[in-house]
């Protein structure tokens, strides 16, 4: 496959060959390398800001209301949107004092006081993270549904698939942009 090796190596101006890996190194102070981030993990905003996914899903998952998380950035726009499957007894909680508690979970996360709720506590930890501004969800999308292996959203290891995520969601993420 000598296009594939192609692809996969790069030679800089010293002639020294480097082979591609997708992930994102940083050289300490003694000369060694620590991988730091994964490139396709990176999204540049309208502004030229760039936003680590993976960062941005972890300080969040520390969010009481926030069972999982998937952050989406799109580069037309300055702002990044989340996927959240919420806690629910957090989110029954929540619903509580807006005095829906005779809501089902499902009609819950399509609550627009109950949404815009979980949006502040999100921002509230986002801030309190000390995560950049445009790092912090200016839109979020409740889901009901569970995020496993079986409905093909996540892998074996529990990882978030962004591509099927963002099919499965597409109209949510088109709304939370405006379009």
């Amino acid at each position: 496959l000598p296009g594939k090796t192609e692809e996969e190596f790069y030679e800089d101006e010293e002639r020294r060959r480097w082979f591609r890996t997708g992930d994102i190194g940083q050289f300490d102070q003694h000369g060694t390398l620590k991988i730091i981030d994964r490139k396709k993990d990176l999204v540049k905003l309208q502004f030229g800001e760039y936003v680590s996914l993976g960062k941005v899903e972890s300080v969040l998952k520390g969010c009481a209301v926030v069972n999982d998380v998937c952050i989406h950035g799109d580069s037309a726009k300055s702002y990044v949107v989340a996927l959240v499957c919420p806690v629910r007894p957090t989110l029954l909680a929540m619903a509580a004092k807006y005095g829906k508690s005779d809501l089902s979970f499902e009609d819950l996360c399509k609550d627009k006081d109950v949404t815009g709720a979980v949006l502040r506590e999100i921002v509230n930890h986002g801030k309190t993270s000390r995560i950049e501004k445009f790092e912090i969800p200016g839109a979020v999308t409740l889901c009901p549904e569970d995020w496993t292996p079986e409905s093909g959203l996540t892998t074996a290891a529990m990882k978030l698939k962004r591509k099927p995520l963002q099919e499965f969601y597409q109209l949510d993420i088109d709304r939370m942009y405006g379009h």
